[in-house]
């Protein structure tokens, strides 16, 4: 977390993960097995675009009795990832349940923009064709939520599209305060307002999860993770770059993975294959160790051909990566001791929630020795995206000025 110088979960858009719309180049998908996934299981859940046109829809201007200071100006929300941008339009809700409400929302592609300033000042621009032309004027803070660190005046991570300077940034959009934190570290934060019913079942345990920290994890462009740390009336995140950590093989065919992949590279850490890009790398590396041909360009291909069930490499690929997932998981449960349970959030995961479901990823998640007997009282669910960085940068943001009466009124 860096200082620069918070809608009802009920209106929660979940996202399109970026594999929603994979069609598989391969003609045998009628023949081939099926694996479920979350819609063949019968569970329903908000889509990020029905909840997007709901939060386009004019909200109601907040009231007068709750001034500038105590939540009632609208602000900035962003959720900067490798792959999309989400944006929020966002106003504190005291008294409420649920912190923030969102007044506005899109998703961006960020490879369609030079810049995050030009994105955000596209959002703002949008707001009068969106009914809330009253509040151009009047936005002067934003919080951004994205992956990597912050050194000096920038965010550093090699998996965003584009540098990007904080006082810049706060330059072009005429901001009196700009605030920046981890992407997961927000995801985390939005977690301790979800229900059961907006998650999906990966490993269930016999009781409810007790009160204790909960792990947020996920593969996207990169590997996020982040520990929510529960208080009395104002919850703590732990951030973590836990993604970098050094991989390490659970079995032969693993081991041989990782030596093609520490060719080009001294440290190969878990990111290198649990993320999009390391999908295709471990499918890459599979290709080489089987002796056929690369046939498939894409970590969305890989997963539709794994899914069709018509590539053995890819099948085994997406094996691979799941018992990968499953062994670092229980890994960063035992690390964090996460009594709370584990959230699984990122853009690959929603697509392959049966094919998970039956994979390795339990077996691994569990292969822990003495600390199997822990594990087993962990529950694993999981997310999908959607507003909850947005929902979760926001909210933290008004959690982090509640009682700051030394804020000077914009």
């Amino acid at each position: 977390m860096v200082k620069i110088s918070g809608q009802s979960l009920d209106n929660v858009v979940m996202s399109i993960p970026d594999s929603a719309n994979i069609t598989s180049r391969w003609p045998c998908a009628q023949r081939a097995p099926h694996w479920p996934i979350a819609a063949d299981q019968g569970e329903s859940h908000v889509g990020e675009f029905a909840s997007q046109r709901h939060a386009a829809q004019p909200s109601p201007r907040p009231s007068a009795a709750n001034g500038a200071h105590d939540h009632g100006e609208p602000f900035l929300a962003a959720d900067v990832g490798g792959t999309h941008a989400r944006i929020g339009l966002m106003l504190g809700t005291p008294g409420d349940r649920q912190p923030v409400r969102v007044l506005h929302y899109h998703r961006y592609h960020c490879a369609d923009w030079s810049d995050l300033g030009s994105l955000l000042r596209d959002f703002v621009a949008q707001l009068a064709v969106a009914g809330h032309a009253p509040l151009q004027g009047r936005i002067r803070r934003c919080v951004v939520a994205s992956a990597g660190v912050v050194l000096d005046d920038a965010i550093v991570n090699e998996n965003l599209p584009w540098p990007v300077s904080i006082a810049a940034l706060r330059e072009q959009l005429g901001l009196a305060q700009l605030e920046v934190i981890n992407d997961f570290e927000a995801v985390a934060w939005a977690t301790q307002f979800l229900s059961v019913d907006e998650t999906l079942p990966v490993i269930e345990t016999a009781q409810p999860a007790a009160r204790g920290p909960v792990l947020v994890m996920g593969p996207g462009t990169g590997l996020g993770s982040a520990v929510l740390l529960p208080r009395a009336g104002h919850a703590q995140v732990l951030p973590t770059e836990a993604g970098q950590i050094a991989l390490a093989p659970g079995n032969e065919r693993e081991i041989e993975i990782l030596r093609v992949l520490a060719r080009s590279r001294s440290h190969v850490s878990y990111e290198e294959a649990l993320s999009g890009p390391g999908l295709l790398k471990l499918y890459h590396a599979l290709c080489e160790l089987r002796g056929c041909a690369v046939a498939l360009m894409t970590p969305a291909e890989v997963t539709g051909a794994a899914l069709a069930g018509c590539d053995a490499t890819a099948l085994e690929t997406l094996e691979v990566f799941c018992g990968l997932l499953g062994s670092f998981t229980g890994d960063l449960a035992m690390l964090y001791g996460a009594s709370g349970g584990v959230f699984l959030a990122g853009g690959i995961l929603p697509q392959i929630h049966g094919f998970l479901r039956a994979s390795s990823f339990a077996a691994r998640y569990f292969n822990k020795g003495v600390m199997r007997a822990f594990l087993q009282k962990v529950p694993v669910r999981l997310i999908e995206h959607g507003q909850l960085g947005v929902i979760g940068a926001a909210g933290w943001f008004l959690d982090e000025r509640q009682g700051d009466q030394a804020m000077p009124p914009l």
